[in-house]
């Protein structure tokens, strides 16, 4: 294949790698990690989202189970807590401007074109944003921290697995590696 070829699909590839997020995640620089075993969750006090409150709970047990913690409910060497909130985000519309080059046979060109995105339906979309604490039960200190978010139309199933996914990456980054 020539390299002009291959460019249409590099420049495809990195626009949906830019649409994705990156979780963030921040924690104490001293802590020992390598000493953490088993973990045990603490739901928030008060939620107006019971669903989602379940699905984020059920989710950080199998992410940290798949990474060999144990969960048990007393005396663990840290607790996990989360938070999450939903907003509303306007859908992306307006316009749009592309730069495009080709070949055929043995010319060449460049192209410039918009476009006018119109949303159909509603013209809003949703944000959930999830924020997973690692706490140290001896101090209850914060040690650990990491934060995501997914858009979202509709519940049920589709939410459930962007659900898992986006804990599942927020909890990639735990433990830090640290030297």
């Amino acid at each position: 294949m020539k390299m002009s070829a291959l460019t249409p699909l590099l420049i495809t590839c990195l626009m949906l790698s830019a649409c994705t997020s990156k979780p963030k995640s921040d924690y104490d620089t001293e802590y020992d990690f390598s000493q953490l075993n088993s973990f045990e969750t603490v739901s928030p006090s008060k939620t107006d989202d019971p669903l989602s409150a379940s699905r984020i709970q059920d989710s950080i047990a199998v992410a940290l189970s798949k990474q060999g913690f144990v969960m048990v409910q007393q005396q663990a060497d840290f607790n996990v807590t989360y938070s999450f909130k939903v907003e509303n985000k306007p859908k992306k519309s307006g316009l749009s401007i592309g730069l495009g080059t080709g070949t055929w046979g043995s010319s060449g060109g460049a192209s410039v074109g918009t476009s006018v995105g119109v949303p159909i339906g509603s013209d809003t979309a949703q944000i959930q944003t999830i924020q997973i604490d690692i706490i140290n039960p001896k101090t209850n200190k914060l040690i650990w921290r990491g934060t995501d978010k997914f858009d979202f139309d509709a519940g049920g199933e589709e939410k459930m697995a962007e659900t898992q996914k986006t804990v599942t990456k927020i909890l990639s980054q735990f433990p830090p590696l640290t030297k």
